[in-house]
């Protein structure tokens, strides 16, 4: 019923289905329900397009969401455009237009696309293409979960203080990676500032760089050469594992071994030593270590890469009580700890055994997209409780299985023409 005239909220509410006209265009279309249910009533506008002179309908939303009062207000901004020859519908559209380009451009900003960006663009300067990973694990693993999604306008020094400072996912212990890993948090802190620096180029920053650590940070953060040395376990640069583990390779000695072997499994030293055939299953590539001997007092199984069983079959197997790696000098004892960092001195480094777990540790977290959880694991650590809950019924051999090959693989590499220089001091303990 078009002749259908209403001029109050009640009478919106008590109308039936029809078409009413309130006055100056606008309509209310009640359309009954499909399903039986209550009808739907809709905001309409009928106006004259100007550049046509043909009828036109404009919808201005549902009742009860627009109210009458609302409906009102919309015809009236409607009729606006209309006195200065506007079209209602060809304005909305457009500005519909705009607001999906603002959108697609605003998504162009935020850190991520932009760091991507900044890598597309300095790649192909890059001598080394594992950069390329390298960049991209250190963002995302650290950067990305506080500053992702920020527009780079918007990221100020808070922000940057709380990728560098706080506390690191199941670990409780952690201390941020500004104190954990300092040598990572500085790479991660130089990263971000040459992405900030990128965006300033490109016009999408104004003002200072807030990642920026001369005059800056360095006012606010301990310096980064102070707090290792503190640390308790000097550790390799990841990037020059594959060189040490040529020249390892070439070593003689049941102590070179048991490094080689420690390396490759990322295991404490007294796991190494005290290792029996008894807990190796060569077919399985297996290590079980018995919770006795384990630092959290339950039992651990290590997966073995095809490197680790190779070098076990050369040196056995042997009964199942006996030593792995038996000392040389006193049959039927283990190696002493210091008779592997005997070996790393010896050939020059000034790191020891057990900062490779840092060295495998920085390696996962920086080249490799593994869950947190799966690297803690393979480093036998102790997870936070809701996060231990959640894996209770598995200890994810074969997500470790996967993440151990990889190790492997990445220590056998053959290594870079450029002279290695030991790193000291240059990773966190990963007790």
């Amino acid at each position: 019923m078009a002749g259908n005239v209403i001029t109050t909220d009640k009478q919106v509410q008590a109308a039936g289905v029809g078409r009413y006209g309130l006055g100056d265009g606008l309509m209310l279309d009640v359309k009954a329900a499909k399903s039986g249910g209550e009808p739907g009533k809709y905001w309409t506008m009928r106006y004259t397009a100007p550049a046509t002179g043909k009828a036109r309908w404009l919808g201005l939303g549902a009742y009860p969401k627009v109210s009458l009062a609302g409906a009102r207000k919309a015809r009236d901004a409607a009729q606006e455009l209309l006195n200065q020859g506007i079209d209602p519908l060809e304005h909305r559209a457009a500005d519909k237009a705009a607001r999906r380009v603002a959108a697609a451009e605003a998504d162009t900003r935020i850190f991520d696309k932009v760091a991507q960006a900044f890598i597309e663009a300095k790649s192909p300067g890059w001598s080394n293409r594992k950069h390329i990973a390298q960049w991209t694990a250190t963002l995302n693993t650290y950067a990305s979960p506080i500053i992702g999604a920020l527009d780079v306008a918007a990221i100020n020094t808070e922000h940057i203080l709380t990728v560098l400072t706080r506390q690191q996912p199941d670990d409780p212990k952690s201390k941020g990676i500004w104190n954990d890993k300092p040598e990572t948090a500085s790479r991660v802190r130089g990263r971000i500032e040459s992405v900030l620096a990128y965006a300033a180029a490109r016009g999408l920053v104004n003002g200072s760089n807030p990642a920026t650590w001369r005059g800056h940070l360095s006012a606010l953060l301990p310096s980064p050469r102070k707090v290792r040395k503190v640390e308790h376990h000097a550790a390799l640069d990841f990037r020059d594992i594959s060189a040490f583990m040529a020249e390892l390779r070439q070593a003689e000695g049941m102590g070179a071994r048991a490094l080689e072997f420690g390396v490759l499994c990322a295991s404490r030293s007294s796991e190494i030593r005290l290792a029996t055939w008894g807990e190796i299953d060569l077919q399985a590539a297996v290590w079980t270590i018995p919770g006795e001997r384990m630092k959290a007092k339950r039992a651990h199984r290590v997966p073995l890469s095809e490197p680790a069983v190779a070098l076990l079959r050369s040196l056995g197997p042997g009964e199942p009580d006996t030593l792995v790696f038996e000392s040389t000098l006193r049959a039927g004892r283990p190696l002493s700890d210091a008779t592997l960092n005997a070996v790393i001195e010896r050939m020059g480094y000034d790191v020891t055994q057990h900062g490779f777990r840092s060295t495998f540790r920085d390696w996962a977290a920086e080249t490799t997209n593994y869950p947190n959880i799966v690297c803690e694991m393979a480093l036998a650590h102790t997870v936070g409780n809701a996060v231990e809950a959640a894996y209770r019924r598995g200890d994810l051999l074969e997500r470790r299985k996967a993440l151990m090959t990889d190790w492997a693989a990445y220590c056998a590499q053959v290594p870079e023409a450029a002279v290695v220089t030991p790193i000291r001091g240059s990773a966190e303990s990963a007790a």
